[in-house]
């Protein structure tokens, strides 16, 4: 008798999200296996593009996109009920079939351009919008809308921050979960599931221990005409997933 076929949840985002407490937030459940950004290493391969830790992280995955994909609908590592997927949405370059993702049940964290900026630039100089992924985030939310005959879940970042409980109550319920309190909280520290690269990106999710609340009034972001630009280019794309985000009953605007 084979084993019953894991509930597979794709998470789609660009980076500097909320990306990887998410990914910790359901690592936290005693029924979830999480994978860290699979197509990471194919993205670089293909691409040629330098990243921090460029080396490790092509020596640290398959750079096929073929083999990924077919991990990615195939079983949950241990077996797990629930295989959680963090996925980049940059990392879909244009050669890569996403006829794997109909085995999945895929969702969208979003966060406004202009923070995402602020924050990436932080880490790495140079950007573009394709390396923020808005774009992309918006050509896969279109076409699984378009296969589904629906809107799929979205989840603005913020939301969970100032709303956790509520908003991945709501977030699980659309994915056909139960709602784990688990979820909530989590011990700091690494795991042996990140990604190679995580000493350049996870200093502050690695410090965390749950959702922090974000700040009541959201930073003055003093981006660049450069980057200005940049946002302004990807705030479609983010508006247009943001008219669909989950907004729970207890929320507010």
């Amino acid at each position: 008798m084979s084993a019953p076929e894991p509930v597979r949840i794709a998470m789609w985002s660009g980076p500097r999200n909320i990306s990887t407490a998410m990914m910790r937030s359901f690592e936290n459940r005693a029924d979830t296996a999480v994978v860290d950004e699979p197509f990471y290493a194919a993205y670089l391969a293909t691409t040629g593009l330098d990243h921090p830790m460029r080396d490790e992280v092509l020596a640290s995955q398959p750079t096929d996109w073929r083999a990924v994909a077919r991990a990615m609908a195939g079983p949950a590592p241990g077996g797990a009920a629930v295989f959680y997927q963090k996925h980049m949405t940059h990392h879909m370059t244009p050669e890569v079939d996403l006829g794997w993702t109909a085995a999945c049940r895929n969702a969208f964290l979003i966060r406004a351009p202009e923070p995402v900026l602020a924050s990436y630039t932080a880490k790495r100089e140079q950007v573009t919008l394709a390396d923020i992924g808005f774009e992309r985030q918006r050509a896969l939310f279109e076409r699984e809308a378009d296969r589904l005959g629906a809107a799929p879940p979205v989840v603005e970042g913020r939301d969970v921050l100032a709303a956790p409980r509520a908003t991945l109550t709501a977030l699980c319920q659309a994915l056909g979960l139960g709602f784990d309190d688990a979820m909530l909280a989590w011990p700091a520290g690494p795991r042996d599931t990140d990604g190679v690269w995580a000493p350049a990106w996870y200093d502050a999710v690695n410090r965390s221990t749950g959702f922090e609340p974000p700040p009541a009034v959201a930073p003055t972001l003093n981006l660049s005409d450069d980057l200005r630009r940049i946002a302004e280019a990807a705030r479609p794309h983010y508006e247009r997933l943001a008219a669909f985000r989950i907004r729970p009953a207890t929320q507010a605007d």
